[in-house]
């Protein structure tokens, strides 16, 4: 039975910054962790956006997505190079000066100290946040990333990435996770697209996604049910196991993605 007030799960949103992840140079790699990420902790992804290292462009998708979204991520442009400008794109989109840092100055200094390396002018463009953020912690390479408001400002390289994310674990705030169940089985998707139409019209408080294997070859298809309310997606799971049965065709019913989730 459907609860009368379902639990809602936050919501979060993420700007990936870099000229070359639209000209194709950088497969980015943050998005698909940060949606796996997220929806392990009870959270949903619902939109991201993908800028040139333009400080307009940076503004814009920013101040959008933090009214949207509880939670924002950005990726990339914190390094200390010429084109990593994201610490100046979000202390305008704040309202707030970038200036050098010294705590963040000293997490540098500690860091290429314990290599045997000094802050080179290049490297101290990295202590620059905005005025009133604070700073996430960098276990990769030193350099750390910051909070300001919602928006949560992390590299691009996809390990540093990961670790910083990693740090906030903790200050997450958490939702309800899905019960999830995928059946397979060998079909092509219009031979039940009808059905689950009407099966996700019929039954409330469920997502139903349908996922071809190899194009063209006729499956394996995989369904994957998801809710809130575990016996609603059990319900419905059962229900296109019959779809699959009436065309011919003995599913495969598994808990969670099943084996050929990308």
């Amino acid at each position: 039975m459907i609860t009368e007030n379902p639990p809602q799960r936050p919501t979060a949103a993420m700007v990936a910054i870099g000229d070359e992840l639209l000209n194709g140079r950088t497969r980015d790699a943050n998005i698909h962790h940060l949606g796996g990420w997220l929806d392990k902790r009870g959270i949903d992804l619902v939109e991201v956006r993908i800028v040139p290292d333009v400080e307009d462009r940076i503004v814009d998708a920013v101040n959008a997505l933090r009214d949207r979204a509880d939670t924002v991520f950005t990726t990339g442009g914190i390094g200390p190079t010429h084109d990593d400008i994201t610490a100046d794109a979000i202390g305008v989109a704040f309202g707030v000066e970038t200036t050098e840092r010294d705590d963040a100055l000293e997490v540098l200094r500690e860091w290429y100290a314990a290599k045997g390396e000094e802050v080179t002018d290049r490297r101290r463009r990295m202590a620059r946040v905005p005025e009133g953020a604070r700073l996430i912690p960098n276990s990769v390479s030193g350099a750390p990333g910051f909070a300001i408001g919602n928006v949560h400002v992390l590299a691009g390289v996809p390990a540093i990435f990961q670790a910083m994310l990693d740090a906030l674990d903790e200050e997450i705030v958490r939702g309800p996770t899905y019960t999830i169940y995928t059946v397979i089985g060998t079909s092509k998707e219009s031979l039940i697209a009808d059905g689950l139409l009407s099966l996700e019209a019929a039954l409330k408080g469920v997502k139903i996604g349908s996922y071809p294997g190899k194009a063209g070859s006729g499956g394996p298809l995989a369904i994957v049910c998801k809710s809130l309310e575990p016996s609603i997606a059990k319900q419905a799971a059962e229900a296109v196991c019959g779809l699959f049965r009436a065309i011919g065709v003995e599913p495969e019913l598994v808990e969670g993605f099943g084996a050929n989730r990308d």
